[in-house]
């Protein structure tokens, strides 16, 4: 929305295909930390091998523990169709990166949770999803580095990521050993109906704008609308279409949504500013029965 009013020329069909390239980008994400984990294993196997071709090597390397490398999550992880096609399709790697990857293995293999694995009796597959589960949530969410490394990489990745491990964590659980190459990963959207909601959402924020502008203005008698911030516009029209136009959600809960939006990418008072405003104009349009719902 912000990029739209940014650009001069104001192509609605432009900026709708922009909106689904940066959704289709969010997905790349999703696939590329999966292989993440996989790249840290083989940079596992790749120490492994050196360590057994020096010349003349210990006892702990030419018998290493073999149980993080032998991992059967990763090892079905690795096989997936869904993942194997997309690096197939996108040529993406992590190979590249290898001293970030390093860095990766190295916290990893200092960390109690690796230590306690290693050490542990039971080799089950549940045990090998339950060690990535913890490692993933431990060193890759809300890992700043790598944050910064993705961002170098895409403009769109840097806002995705928090989302998007999530999305994983949830991928991890899912996984079943009994559905082998042919486990789903999740997919880009939940169903058409996912999808019509977003461009709907995009098309009538801008088709309704100088409506939703209008009823900003009223109530915010206070302020002239070129002083209020203009993220805090963008928000509140888009709350404003999503209150509108779909009666299945619930007001408060399009209300409590766009007012964490509005304090992630506006100012410091735009919470409360945006929370007072959009309760104001839904009450004005409980009052004049345009707004029926909950």
């Amino acid at each position: 929305m912000y990029a739209y009013y940014q650009n001069g020329s104001k192509n609605l069909d432009a900026a709708e295909k922009e909106l689904f390239f940066s959704l289709s980008k969010a997905y790349d994400l999703y696939n590329y930390l999966l292989m993440l984990m996989i790249a840290i294993t083989s940079y596992a196997q790749k120490r492994i091998d050196a360590g057994k071709a020096k010349l003349a090597p210990s006892p702990e390397e030419l018998s290493p523990n073999m149980k993080f490398v032998e991992n059967r999550f990763i090892a079905q992880l690795e096989v997936n169709k869904q993942l194997t096609d997309f690096i197939a399709n996108q040529k993406r790697t992590w190979a590249n990166d290898e001293d970030f990857v390093k860095g990766m293995y190295d916290k990893i293999v200092a960390s109690d949770i690796y230590k306690e694995y290693m050490a542990a009796e039971e080799k089950s597959y549940e045990a090998d999803r339950e060690l990535w589960r913890k490692l993933y949530k431990n060193f890759i969410f809300n890992n700043d580095d790598l944050d910064m490394l993705l961002e170098d990489q895409s403009l769109y990745w840097n806002d995705d990521k928090e989302i998007v491990d999530t999305f994983v964590l949830k991928t991890i659980k899912r996984f079943d050993e009994k559905n082998g190459a042919n486990q789903e990963l999740l997919p880009e959207f939940k169903d058409d109906e996912d999808r019509e909601f977003a461009r709907r959402l995009f098309r009538r924020t801008i088709l309704n704008c100088d409506y939703y502008r209008h009823l900003i203005s009223e109530n915010t008698r206070n302020w002239d609308l070129e002083r209020v911030a203009f993220m805090d516009v963008i928000v509140m029209q888009c709350a404003l279409a999503e209150i509108l136009s779909f009666p299945n959600i619930p007001v408060s809960v399009s209300l409590n949504e766009y007012v964490d939006i509005a304090k992630v990418y506006s100012t410091a008072k735009s919470g409360s500013f945006v929370n007072g405003t959009l309760d104001g104009i839904v009450n004005v349009l409980k009052k004049e029965g345009k707004l029926t719902k909950n």
